[in-house]
């Protein structure tokens, strides 16, 4: 396993995140006993840092990974989220994130969270979220319940402003750079990496875009991104390369991203996505995928509030 610095936090993670969300079946059911598993073999194969929500199954991801955490907690960097609780309900005031914080430690059976990150802040009203959200959680720092505070979203512009402007430890940012997208560095990385602030990518996979099994019908990309995702997952495949594998190998490549973060919820998932760090996309694969998302290199669709979104 590769560990890199967290910003400027005293945390260094491991390259591979374990994303917490398919315990909460957010993309099916699972098998609990299973999860637990994979839970103890990505901690015994090298994976230290575990994120999850209240939001993940309404709160069952984050009891499934507290249970599967019992007698491992200090072994790994534990993060939670606050602010989203469902599809549709958000709240980011002082309050909830006070009352959020101590939902979350009882689920995950611990007294402290390493990060505590605002869920997807594009659904928030900006200024709340620079005035009342973060400064909420510096006290939960301040009273020992949370080590670092963070945001995560969508809209890179958005996060660029309330990262340097609301002063916070980490950003998590999916979609931005993977092998259909690749504008994380336009925005994003130079204010990160002006202001020493820890950068986790997600979503490798573009939302299961770059799966043999493709996306599910609700994935909110046009059509025409999800046809090159395809192409995409049959070049791929023609050399001799599992797509999703090369996806997450392809993500970790980012210079200053500390860790990416895999939704994952069984020891074979787990083994896949842990042999991405051996493996390398030829040259000439990767000229062919440029050649194949270059009509849609960089095309997203909106997310939260009008007036957060880039687009």
């Amino acid at each position: 396993m590769i560990y890199k610095p967290l910003g400027k936090t005293n945390l260094k993670t491991s390259v591979i995140g374990f994303g917490a969300a398919p315990l909460g079946n957010e993309f099916g059911a699972i098998d609990e006993a299973e999860s637990a598993r994979a839970v103890g073999y990505a901690i015994d194969h090298g994976i230290n840092f575990f994120d999850t929500s209240p939001y993940y199954g309404r709160t069952l991801s984050e009891t499934r990974l507290g249970k599967a955490l019992q007698g491992r907690r200090n072994q790994i960097i534990l993060a939670s989220k606050c602010g989203r609780y469902d599809v549709d309900k958000f709240d980011f005031s002082h309050a909830r994130i006070s009352a959020s914080v101590e939902e979350s430690l009882t689920r995950l059976r611990t007294d402290y969270l390493d990060i505590f990150t605002a869920h997807d802040i594009e659904f928030g009203e900006r200024e709340q979220v620079i005035n009342e959200t973060i400064p909420a959680m510096r006290r939960l720092q301040e009273q020992g319940k949370v080590r670092y505070v963070g945001i995560s979203g969508l809209p890179i512009k958005l996060l660029a402003d309330i990262s340097q402007r609301g002063q916070v430890d980490t950003i998590i940012t999916y979609c931005h750079f993977n092998l259909m997208v690749r504008d994380l560095d336009t925005w994003l990385t130079p204010t990160a990496e002006a202001n020493q602030i820890g950068l986790i990518n997600a979503a490798a996979l573009h939302l299961r875009i770059l799966t043999r099994e493709g996306p599910t019908a609700k994935h909110p990309a046009p059509a025409s991104v999800k046809a090159a995702g395809a192409q995409v997952v049959a070049r791929l495949e023609a050399a001799g390369l599992e797509p999703a594998v090369a996806a997450v190998a392809y993500s970790l490549t980012h210079p200053y991203a500390a860790s990416m973060l895999v939704g994952m919820s069984t020891v074979k998932e787990v083994s896949a996505n842990l042999g991405a760090l051996e493996m390398q996309i030829p040259p000439e694969v990767l000229a062919d995928i440029d050649k194949i998302i270059e009509p849609v290199k960089n095309t997203l669709w909106p997310s939260g509030r009008p007036e957060n979104d880039d687009l």
